[in-house]
């Protein structure tokens, strides 16, 4: 049976949304989406030449020329300071930020000084979302959609080795960074009360995407003993992007969700994460964490 698709007809005339990872994958699906509704897009991507042709293509199919990109490499936090205050002193609104972009990868360390997978996943997005907040509450009623994975039951928020300093393995990192994305929504729904700024997590389902392409490199050998059965199931489960991206989209623009915040949702409807997504306290103690590591708070 084929994934739901989002079935609501807003518009979003004189809205803007900035989505992150748009230049592929899920991210370009829900951009053109948020486009052909007539909304101004702001495609926040690293690659600028694969962006630009991003929003060539987006154009094309949408007739929308009111898109465009601004460099964002989520794994430099000068980037995301950068970006942002091109973003606040460029734009007078801004309706729908969609965290979007992610990765799974081999341990590697950013400019920062942090491991790169809990960086690009979590960290990045955390400041951007952060610095982004005055903006979108003067353009209230807005929202947050944060790109999740079902992957956050497996996770575990290791306050001990948060980087992974002293261990790291690559499912457990990228689990642990996607576990830190429904607890920040959570937190941030939390933090927003009253201000009319609502937050969204989305598990988008196994979808065939870039995310997947370090795997060969990473596992060597190890993966050539899978890798049948790895692609056998990508072509019979996996998603594409366009299906993906419905939950995404759904919780960007469907008007009943309006009232809700916080929550987590897969296949257009809400659904119960992992009881460690659903820990208080755990995500009030990420949230003063991230803001030390990003430079939020000193204390």
């Amino acid at each position: 049976m084929a994934p739901p698709k989002c079935s609501s007809q807003a518009s979003l005339k004189d809205k803007t949304a900035v989505v992150t990872g748009a230049n592929t994958g899920i991210g370009l699906e829900v951009a053109t989406d948020l486009a052909r509704r007539g909304a101004k897009v702001i495609l926040a991507c690293r690659n600028e030449a694969r962006a630009q042709a991003a929003v060539a293509q987006i154009v094309q199919e949408t007739g929308n020329e009111n898109v465009m990109t601004l460099k964002l490499d989520l794994a430099s936090l000068s980037s995301v300071r950068e970006f942002s205050q091109k973003v606040t002193e460029g734009e007078d609104r801004l309706d729908i930020l969609v965290n979007n972009a992610g990765m799974f990868g081999a341990k590697s360390t950013t400019e920062d000084g942090f491991d790169t997978v809990l960086q690009v996943n979590h960290l990045g997005h955390f400041l951007l979302t952060n610095l982004l907040l005055d903006l979108l509450k003067k353009s209230a009623p807005s929202r947050v959609v944060v790109v999740s994975s079902a992957a956050e039951s497996a996770g575990k928020i290791d306050f001990e080795d948060i980087n992974a300093e002293k261990s790291y393995d690559a499912f457990p990192a990228y689990a642990q960074s996607k576990l830190a994305n429904v607890l920040f929504t959570r937190e941030l729904a939390r933090r927003l009360e009253g201000t009319g700024v609502t937050s969204y997590a989305v598990h988008p389902g196994f979808v065939k995407t870039e995310i997947w392409r370090t795997l060969p490199g990473m596992y060597g050998w190890k993966f050539t003993l899978i890798k049948p059965m790895f692609y056998l199931g990508m072509a019979a489960f996996a998603r594409t992007p366009l299906q993906g991206a419905q939950t995404v989209i759904h919780c960007a623009v469907e008007e009943a969700l309006s009232s809700e915040s916080g929550q987590y949702y897969s296949d257009c409807d809400v659904k119960q994460p992992s009881q460690k997504a659903m820990d208080d306290a755990v995500a009030r103690q990420l949230w003063d964490v991230s803001e030390r590591m990003t430079g939020l708070s000193s204390s």
